[in-house]
């Protein structure tokens, strides 16, 4: 699940002689860069784009209000200037810019594309993700406010993960499903479900980051491949120029000659339980028991295959607000208190090791992407191993991600989950872990945690260190009831060979696409 460049994220630069910048090798234009993703996007609406995949594509041909600069600080992308105050942010707009049918970039855009997400109507997934609950947008004369009814501290920071639809695609957002109507470099010229997606360039594109259209390689090809094994070996033969590698395959890009590459954070691997009527998990002395019921550390190792760091907070690294929210918040690794915990809360042992209370068992469907590498799948059993022996009965589904999407939202199908979330703002959570339960809302765990939820309300107008500690205490308070347990904070390397670009939470800055002439 994922969007965007956060607060304070760096945007990262991987070659095939290894980081630099887009000029550190020779270049030239044309030709096709090809990059491995590892799961289908589904439908491209950005405004349903909550799966990370989803947003890795839309970045080629969206462009954001503005954008994360290479310190981390707030540089320009379709504003060229901004006026902040607590409870709204006015843009003024570049006069240059086109929407890929050739049609003006206009504020009416801009407004259109936060209200449309905003609008209950729409459903959107990203509501109170991506776009604050309640915020609304004007168009003016060359300008556009988004305002919220109380002061927001992130209100700024939350308009550059926000891709904006022009043209056509306003009017009509059926043609958003298998296509793209936006200001990027790159417009979606093919979409062919479950193999690849091409992209061809916008030579008159002249407002990037890194570049221009004269710049960049004729077409871009999003190539799906789920199997990392089967990416690195394509990329060693060099027909792919990019992929991201999150399992045993790391160590051999890494030590493989001619292979760029760059380490950089990319969120926890963490679970949540479900808590919803009748589920064993509405209890939180049995999410508390099932989680001493583990060893968080071992998991984690088996989860990142040896490449992870010990988890210290919810947001994507480096954070708009620093800390360690995790370290003495989380139930420790205690078998003997699991089980007594399980028996207070009334799971007696039961036929065939598995707990029994009024009647019921034990049983936990425990739910998994199965594209996030065999770490995950190695993690998944590990879990269910020791719940087993805790006395649970444990069903594993390992799913694909739109699969996924829809068992959490959907059919809500599942009792535990293991489900990355890579943010980088803590107000982007907010929606995923409070207010209406799926289907409704974007709350898939049903989670109802009062503590949690009184200090958001105080964090979203406090800004600065006072606010940042809020968010702190809100996530600590999460942990502590075991409403989700962090267990790894998961690092991916992104390999390259022949080409450059740049990357910054899982989307591309599409103006930095270059093809070298070797490493």
């Amino acid at each position: 699940m994922k969007k965007a460049a956060g607060a304070a994220a760096l945007a990262l630069l991987a070659t095939a002689c290894g980081a630099g910048t887009p000029e550190a090798a020779p270049t030239s234009t044309g030709g096709t860069f090809t990059y491995a993703i590892p799961a289908d996007p589904g439908v491209l609406d950005p405004a349903t784009g909550v799966l990370s995949v989803t947003n890795t594509v839309l970045s080629i041909a969206y462009d954001t209000l503005v954008r994360a600069g290479e310190d981390g600080g707030i540089v320009p992308g379709l504003a060229e200037k901004w006026d902040v105050k607590p409870d709204a942010v006015t843009f003024t707009l570049r006069k240059d810019v086109t929407c890929s049918d050739g049609s003006p970039v206009t504020p009416e855009d801009v407004a259109g594309t936060i209200n449309h997400i905003a609008d209950p109507d729409t459903k959107s997934p990203v509501y109170g993700v991506f776009v604050p609950v309640g915020m609304k947008a004007e168009a003016g004369d060359g300008t556009v406010t988004l305002s919220t009814p109380e002061p927001f501290g992130f209100i700024l920071e939350s308009a550059r993960d926000i891709f904006i639809v022009c043209g056509k695609g306003v009017e009509d957002r059926s043609l958003l499903a298998r296509g793209t109507s936006g200001s990027g470099p790159y417009v979606l010229s093919e979409a062919a479900p479950g193999d690849h997606y091409t992209f061809k360039v916008r030579r008159d594109y002249a407002w990037g980051s890194s570049g221009t259209g004269a710049d960049l390689p004729e077409q871009v090809v999003l190539k799906v491949v789920p199997n990392e094994q089967t990416a690195a070996n394509l990329l060693v033969a060099g027909t792919l120029n990019g992929a991201q590698f999150l399992g045993p395959d790391r160590a051999r890009m890494e030590s493989t000659p001619g292979i760029g590459q760059i380490v950089t954070p990319v969120g926890n691997g963490q679970f949540f339980y479900h808590q919803g009527d009748d589920r064993p998990g509405a209890d939180p002395a049995v999410r508390k028991a099932l989680t001493q019921a583990l060893n968080l550390t071992e998991l984690g190792g088996i989860a990142s295959g040896g490449t992870g760091r010990p988890a210290t907070g919810l947001v994507v690294e480096p954070r708009a607000c620093p800390g360690d929210t995790v370290t003495g918040h989380v139930p420790a690794f205690d078998e003997a208190a699991a089980a007594a915990a399980l028996d207070a809360a009334g799971w007696k042992p039961g036929p065939e090791g598995i707990r029994v209370k009024d009647g019921k068992r034990l049983s936990l469907r425990l739910l998994y992407a199965t594209t996030r590498g065999p770490g995950v799948q190695a993690a998944a059993e590990y879990m269910a191993a020791a719940w087993k022996k805790a006395g649970a009965e444990v069903k594993l589904n390992g799913v694909l991600d739109t699969k996924l999407s829809e068992s959490l939202n959907v059919t809500q199908d599942w009792d535990a989950v293991w489900l990355p979330i890579t943010v980088t703002l803590p107000s982007q959570l907010v929606g995923f872990l409070s207010g209406p339960a799926a289907p409704k809302g974007a709350n898939f765990a049903h989670l109802d945690n009062d503590r949690y939820s009184e200090l958001v309300t105080e964090a979203n107008g406090t800004p600065g260190e006072k606010g940042c500690a809020l968010w702190g205490q809100a996530e600590s308070a999460l942990f502590e009831s075991a409403d989700l347990v962090p267990v790894v904070g998961n690092t991916t390397l992104i390999a390259t060979k022949n080409a450059a670009f740049r990357m910054a939470g899982g989307l591309f800055d599409p103006s930095s696409f270059r093809l070298t002439q070797g490493g």
